[in-house]
């Protein structure tokens, strides 16, 4: 077989351009040709993955079909997708609860090599139940936006997200601003964003935010101060933790009102642990603190119609298109968490 190239990551800062096999398929499996990948802030989680280096990372991704192997009937060579690394196996205990994203199966499942690749391999069983058909109209760097969609949508659905709700989201980056206008899709009164960037606080802005906060880390009680004095008195029905720093997740658990819910998005560094009020959260207040985890196959469909109709304006996001051998600068970029929203990597360029 002939050599692909790759972006092989050893760390944040090691990113490195190689060459390995494109991969062979086998029944039941379909060869993608990557022709966009997004950067997602998972894959700078280097703590979660410098044990397994090296690897090839990237799941945010589209392309074309350029090989079906026998018994595919569903798919053919030609057509432009997206898919899902992780798929559930549809038959556990925790998917008849309509929890597939906890399912065993999903954890384990995952194309070949990773998305930061010429060509990735997508095995059957992601074949069976991971592949989204895109429309002509919706471009390869779009879909790239179906999967952290997908994410948020789950969410905002297990926090139980209503039309009229205050909602405060902590964190503008790229989940952050996902959930501000996905937030305002469904109808939120008020959205209040936070960052430590002047730069992410006015793409907040643009993208749907009411009103921002700047997140001084050396005040985190101003964060509840400012959410009561913007919304008249009230704190917020529904915060949306968009960054693992201790200092946020203290001033999201000050900021949520009485009966309100306290959304955990974003992962932290390993072996973040904080102090809990039992009584002022939940004995008289009735607060809710929910997780959520991916998004299911029906999450990636209402993503993938929310970018088709045009009501999930996605393109404005993206501030950087960079080739495969320029993933090293992507890498750093989404580390710095400062100039920039949303990176794509254009494997074919």
């Amino acid at each position: 077989m002939p050599n692909m190239r790759v972006a092989m990551y050893y760390s944040n800062q090691d990113v490195r351009l190689e060459e390995m096999p494109v991969p062979e398929i086998s029944s039941g499996e379909v060869l993608l040709k990557i022709e966009a990948s997004g950067i997602c802030g998972s894959d700078v989680m280097e703590w979660y993955r410098i044990h397994r280096v090296p690897l090839v990372l990237g799941h945010e991704v589209a392309g074309t079909i350029v090989r079906v192997g026998d018994g595919v009937k569903q798919y053919k060579v030609g057509d432009r997708i997206a898919v899902s690394h992780h798929v559930p196996c549809n038959a556990c205990h925790y998917c008849m609860r309509g929890h597939q994203t906890v399912c065993n199966t999903l954890r384990t499942t995952s194309f070949d090599p990773g998305g930061f690749a010429e060509f990735v391999r997508l095995p059957a069983i992601n074949v069976d139940r991971g592949i989204y058909l895109l429309p002509d109209h919706v471009s390869f760097e779009e879909a790239t936006f179906i999967e952290p969609i997908a994410c948020v949508l789950r969410g905002q659905r297990l926090a139980g997200i209503q039309p009229g709700q205050r909602v405060l989201v902590i964190g503008s980056g790229i989940a952050g601003l996902l959930h501000i206008h996905l937030a305002r899709v469904s109808g939120a009164s008020q959205i209040i964003a936070t960052d430590i960037s002047e730069y992410r606080l006015e793409a907040a802005r643009r993208f749907g935010a009411d009103a921002t906060i700047h997140a001084r880390a050396d005040r985190e009680d101003n964060v509840p101060e400012r959410v009561r004095e913007i919304n008249h008195g009230y704190l917020s029905d529904l915060v949306i933790v968009c960054t693992g720093a201790p200092t946020a997740i203290i001033q999201a658990l000050n900021s949520v009102e009485r009966c309100g819910t306290v959304l955990f998005f974003a992962p932290t560094d390993k072996g973040v642990t904080i102090p809990l009020s039992i009584n002022e959260l939940f004995w008289r207040n009735e607060i809710s603190l929910v997780s959520s985890y991916a998004g299911d196959y029906r999450d990636h469909m209402t993503a993938l119609e929310l970018i088709s109709s045009g009501r999930g304006q996605v393109q404005e996001m993206i501030t950087h298109r960079l080739s495969l051998a320029e993933t090293g600068l992507g890498f750093q970029l989404v580390t710095k968490a400062q100039d920039s929203i949303k990176i794509i990597i254009e494997p074919q360029r």
